[in-house]
């Protein structure tokens, strides 16, 4: 009989030395060890490093404007102090807006139009309910005076912000 012949079992010697090699091969090796652990911590800290750049560049490259325009912060006041001491009480005209940062942002409407109101909604994503005239003393007119709920309860994206402004 010579090497290239059938043998009994159907296989070649090669072939029987070839399954004899993979069989010893499969069954001495050892499963490979993942630090799994190790591999989420790693991610986790790749991913907060990156957020952190991303956000420091758009800060650096004036992207933060957008989140001072969402605060209803001003760059300069034109108003002189006395103006300051009305009777309007600017927490009822303060909402406390979540879920963009860790900490809730206030938003001030307080002495705004209906029309830049609804525009701070939009950018806050949140709906306007319901908008009633009050009388207020010391507010200009058509301009607004409370929200509804406001600070120090937390409004999220896609809530209902009723809205009252002063009658004059």
């Amino acid at each position: 009989m010579s090497s290239y012949e059938q043998r009994p079992s159907g296989c070649t010697s090669f072939e029987e030395e070839l399954i004899d090699a993979m069989n010893n091969f499969a069954n001495s090796t050892n499963a490979p060890a993942f630090d799994t652990v190790g591999m989420v911590h790693r991610t986790r800290r790749r991913r907060t490093g990156l957020i952190a750049g991303f956000a420091a560049a758009l800060i650096v490259a004036g992207g933060g404007t957008a989140l001072a325009s969402i605060t209803g912060a001003s760059e300069t006041s034109a108003e002189p102090a006395a103006t300051a001491t009305t009777a309007v009480d600017h927490n009822k005209a303060t909402f406390l807006l979540g879920g963009l940062t860790k900490e809730p942002i206030a938003v001030d409407l307080t002495g705004m139009d209906l029309a830049t109101a609804k525009g701070q909604f939009l950018k806050a994503q949140l709906k306007l309910g319901t908008v009633v005239k009050v009388t207020s003393p010391g507010c200009k007119p058509t301009s607004v005076v409370e929200v509804t709920p406001h600070s120090p309860k937390i409004v999220s994206k896609g809530d209902t912000v009723n809205v009252k402004l002063c009658a004059g």
